[in-house]
């Protein structure tokens, strides 16, 4: 069985709740086609360890240095990791790792992408901007990463609606728990799948 199911690494670098909704996800039986078998952060202080222990997931931490992205590869190589998922990653990565892992990356993005994202869009950030518009719709989108910040191909998205009187805390709240928990889960299963398919 576990030959079939695709090894999954999560990189994150703090409190980590996208990487408890996959924990949640694989106990309930929405992942199947995965299990999440490394947690990796560039923080050594990040929540998101104290979770992945609690799992029983091995971690490991990696931080800035010059090394870096040829450290994560060696550590990714080394668990023989299918699938990357970047939760809260703070780090952009490089067009040599992205294109090493070509949809084998994926992310997710508090608004319905093409709408606030690039560089500079990250947490409340985003949910700051989608008010400072005033849109009536946010969302998340899950995507394949590739050289360029929330450039890669959209797997999913999911709508959320803004209400009177949000502030970019509520919102961010909201979008986690209405869209970004939700579809990030299935489109683990999704990719997870299609890696085990095309290894059989």
């Amino acid at each position: 069985m576990l030959d079939k199911t695709a090894r999954i690494a999560v990189l994150v670098s703090g409190g980590g709740t996208n990487l408890q909704a996959i924990l949640d996800a694989q106990q309930s039986g929405i992942i199947k086609s995965g299990r999440v078998s490394l947690v990796i952060s560039n923080n050594k202080d990040a929540y998101a360890l104290t979770r992945a222990k609690n799992a029983g997931v091995e971690c490991a931490v990696i931080e800035k240095t010059a090394d870096f992205e040829r450290n994560i590869v060696d550590c990714l190589e080394r668990h023989g990791i299918d699938l990357i998922v970047l939760a809260g990653f703070m780090c952009i990565l490089s067009k040599d790792f992205t294109a090493r892992y070509s949809e084998r990356i994926i992310n997710v993005h508090p608004s319905l992408i093409p709408a606030f994202c690039g560089r500079g869009f990250y947490g409340l950030h985003v949910h700051e901007a989608a008010l400072a518009r005033g849109v009536k719709l946010t969302g998340a989108t899950v995507h394949f990463v590739n050289e360029i910040p929330d450039g890669g191909r959209i797997i999913a998205q999911k709508a959320v609606e803004i209400k009177e009187g949000d502030t970019p805390e509520i919102l961010q709240k909201r979008v986690m728990e209405q869209a970004e928990w939700i579809i990030l889960p299935q489109a683990v299963e999704k990719v997870s799948k299609e890696l085990t398919e095309a290894k059989q």
